[in-house]
């Protein structure tokens, strides 16, 4: 083992200031310049109101208590004939205090039904704390900047609710496309039977 030399610590240590001073600084003005940040960042938290089903799971398990949820049930007719009726509770309020948030993510995390997604919008600064309280409807606007998840692997299976909802949107392209068909030889049959009727001579069919 080389014994070291008394002051070479201190010698790098001047070395690497002496070179960070004599680079440039570079300053981004912002806001006129926006700055670059990865894809996944944690800017705010964008809720998919369709996917929330009440659970109460994001709320409780938030150690700041910033998520306020409100909601009522309504009751669901019977989708068949002598079928029992559901209740099912529907959204009225869902809040984030974002003045509270420390941005752990475990609402994300702990949401079964995904609802919750991170968005990498930052810009929501407010002049008064209490206006950092923000609604369902400004969490929805924020939903849409929420960049795509990550490419599948080519081998792996589709996810079950994109195949759900293609095959339910091809069994309706299927049956407004029977329906258009069915009423083009409705059509064609009535054209049909006008041009028969034109053709037929004066007093023919008569008593």
């Amino acid at each position: 083992m080389t014994p070291r030399i008394p002051g070479s610590g201190l010698a790098k240590g001047l070395a690497v200031t002496l070179r960070t001073m004599t680079r440039k600084t570079v300053t981004a003005q912002y806001p006129d310049v926006q700055p670059e940040l990865p894809p996944r960042s944690r800017g705010v938290i964008g809720l998919f109101e369709e996917n929330c089903t009440v659970c109460m799971l994001c709320a409780r398990e938030c150690p700041d208590w910033c998520i306020y949820i409100d909601s009522h049930k309504e009751t669901v007719p019977a989708a068949t004939p002598g079928g029992r009726e559901r209740s099912r509770n529907v959204l009225d309020r869902f809040a984030i205090d974002f003045s509270l948030c420390m941005y752990c993510g475990i609402c994300i995390e702990v949401c079964p039904f995904d609802a919750l997604f991170w968005s990498p919008e930052f810009e929501y600064a407010e002049t008064d704390i209490h206006e950092l309280t923000h609604e369902r409807d400004k969490l929805r606007e924020w939903m849409w900047t929420v960049p795509e998840p990550p490419a599948l692997d080519p081998a792996a299976e589709e996810p079950k609710e994109i195949a759900a909802a293609r095959k339910t949107a091809e069994k309706l392209e299927a049956q407004r496309a029977q329906e258009a068909q069915q009423a083009e030889e409705a059509q064609r049959a009535q054209e049909t039977q006008q041009a028969q009727e034109n053709r037929r001579p004066e007093g023919e069919g008569e008593a």
